[in-house]
């Protein structure tokens, strides 16, 4: 089971790469060997147990870390509350069935599907509501919400470091991302209390919205919190884990008086992508021929025109969006075009930074997957981390490469797969630097439409020179990359384009690019970018939060860390001590 989650809850195998451990792992620090030979060694060790032993182990999701072995063939047992049956258990039960669909898992079955994003969301909705959901939403809005609320805390982090050089105001840079649970449930239960308070405390979007949904939608929907059943859909399997913590439940009063609270929680049930084909699957459905129904606007980034919209970075864009509003709030700085981020060890790790006066004041990295995850860790440990922020997440290449989405097809390679996400992800979502239009690029390759924006260039029209031809070119990309470069040269942006053999539309506002069988129309788009700018999440502050940063935004929008004890490691330590009890009573009084 533990391969479908993230490589950092992988421990029994510590590498980047989804294979399963083959036993369980048990941690041995604390514990005296009792080997004759044995050589004491300061580092935790681990041992795998007797492959031979059958004696069930009971677990719960509080419990686990993923590493395998002890629920390896027995994976149903685990995820009993997390499943499609579950799922279509409380659909019979008539619930009010809402769904939350993450931008990721929209990607993954647009690519295998064929279609765009924007197409998946809405026969996802006809797809849901046929069943009995009752609304089908978009973790983007709630996305947005924790970014800005997480821009609020990085400027007091900064603020007060900058103020005092006490220890205590030092302790609170880096500060490191916290929309990733595996990354989360790896810190808290073998990091421990050093590494925690560097740990934003805004809630992942995940569970922004499941509070959003229960403490305020449901009202406008003329719910109950009780009456109403969440599900989110993810690229990850770590996400089943976030949303049984204790810390995302809460109580409502019930009319009985003598009754003790309901204790509801913000996330019911987690699906993954995989899971959501599985029960496309399972219901016969031809997807691609079902109808587009509207999309549910009350929590959903979507325009007026129905185009989608958000941030960049298919993990959240957690570290352009704070580098972008600290860069202005601080040093009252506009950053312009897209942020030179540049690789180091690897490209899943990146770094910005921001010189003022010639002195770095702000440097921001990119940092995925456990190897470059725990040089990071290292670092902070010893108190040589000089990064302001780090978008931490567990996975690989983000979360479009989440161990939930959907699996490569026969004859399709792992970095194909991953290169059409990317590709596919950001279909009508402009990027922050551009203000209030954005160019997409709908591409028609024997018949399979895919749209994009164009990335890293600013209001511009495709020109066709006679000479690009589709078949000089490695790629599709780089065929688009050198016919904007040479725009970019030639036209003067809005100002005028250059007519080159009849291939511009004469509509200003379209322009089509053919070569043989392969066209690309450019389309451009009013649409909102900045979180600070969202309209639906300005409202969502209005009617509830207040402001961010407020005391009602940190009851609901923000959480706490704590070291986590498992069952298994509490179970040592408490033979650990009962040992050294034995041993004591056992030695002579000196």
């Amino acid at each position: 089971m533990s391969e479908k989650f993230s490589p950092t809850l992988r421990i029994g195998d510590l590498s980047d790469f989804i294979a399963p451990s083959q036993a369980c792992v048990v941690s041995l620090k604390g514990l005296k060997t009792t080997a004759p030979n044995s050589i004491k060694r300061d580092k935790p060790e681990v041992a795998i147990a007797n492959k031979e032993q059958t004696d069930p182990v009971k677990i719960s999701l509080k419990d686990c870390l993923a590493c395998s072995g002890c629920i390896t063939s027995a994976e149903t047992v685990m995820l009993e509350k997390q499943s499609l049956d579950d799922f279509l258990s409380n659909i019979d039960k008539g619930k009010a069935i809402i769904v939350s669909l993450s931008p990721q898992s929209r990607a993954s079955l647009a690519v295998y599907f064929g279609i765009s994003p924007l197409q998946v969301f809405k026969k996802l909705t006809t797809f849901f509501k046929s069943l009995g959901v009752k609304a089908v939403f978009d973790t983007s809005s709630s996305r947005d919400l924790t970014l800005i609320e997480t821009c609020h805390e990085f400027v007091n982090r900064y603020k007060q470091n900058q103020l005092s050089d006490n220890e205590k105001s030092n302790s609170a840079l880096p500060m490191l991302s916290s929309a990733c649970p595996g990354w989360i449930c790896y810190a808290e239960k073998q990091l421990g209390s050093y590494i925690l308070p560097f740990i934003s405390s805004v809630k992942s979007p995940q569970q922004t919205i499941g509070a959003t949904i229960k403490h305020h939608i449901c009202q406008k929907m003329g719910l109950r919190p009780d009456e109403v059943y969440h599900v989110t859909v993810m690229p990850c399997y770590d996400k089943k884990l976030e949303a049984v913590r204790d810390d995302f439940v809460f109580e409502v009063e019930q009319e009985d008086a003598n009754k003790t609270g309901l204790r509801i929680t913000e996330v019911d049930s987690v699906l993954t992508t995989g899971e959501v084909l599985d029960l496309i699957k399972l219901k016969a459905v031809d997807f691609e021929t079902l109808d587009d129904h509207p999309l549910d606007k009350m929590l959903t980034n979507v325009n007026e025109e129905g185009y989608l919209y958000g941030v960049p970075g298919s993990s959240g864009g957690y570290a352009e969006t704070v580098f972008r509003n600290a860069a202005r709030m601080l040093y009252g700085r506009e950053i312009e075009g897209p942020l030179a981020f540049k690789s180091l060890r690897n490209m899943d790790f990146r770094e910005v930074t921001l010189e003022v006066d010639g002195k770095v004041v702000l440097k921001f990295a990119l940092c995925y997957g456990f190897q470059n995850l725990q040089n990071i860790v290292r670092k902070v440990k010893i108190g040589k981390c000089d990064y302001h922020f780090v978008e931490v997440m567990a996975c690989p290449s983000g979360c479009l490469n989440g161990g939930g989405q959907i699996k490569p097809k026969p004859q399709q390679s792992p970095k194909e797969l991953l290169q059409s996400l990317e590709t596919i992800y950001m279909e009508n979502v402009s990027f922050t630097n551009i203000a209030d239009d954005t160019l997409t690029i709908t591409t028609v390759l024997k018949g399979r439409y895919q749209t994009r924006p164009i990335q890293g260039f600013e209001f511009c029209y495709l020109v066709a020179e006679p000479l690009l031809s589709l078949e000089n070119f490695g790629s599709v990309l780089d065929y688009l990359l050198c016919a904007v470069f040479i725009l970019m040269v030639e036209t003067n942006c809005l100002g005028y384009t250059k007519n080159c053999d009849g291939y511009l539309s004469p509509s200003p506002e379209k322009v089509i690019l053919s070569s043989h069988n392969y066209a690309v129309f450019l389309d451009m788009q009013v649409l909102i970018k900045d979180p600070f700018e969202n309209l639906l999440v300005k409202s969502l502050y209005d009617e509830w939060l207040e402001q961010p940063g407020s005391e009602k935004a940190k009851r609901h929008m923000y959480t706490a860390y704590h070291p986590m004890t498992t069952s298994k490691q509490l179970s040592q330590r408490k033979m650990a001590k009962f040992h050294n009890n034995i041993t004591s009573v056992e030695d002579p009084v000196p």
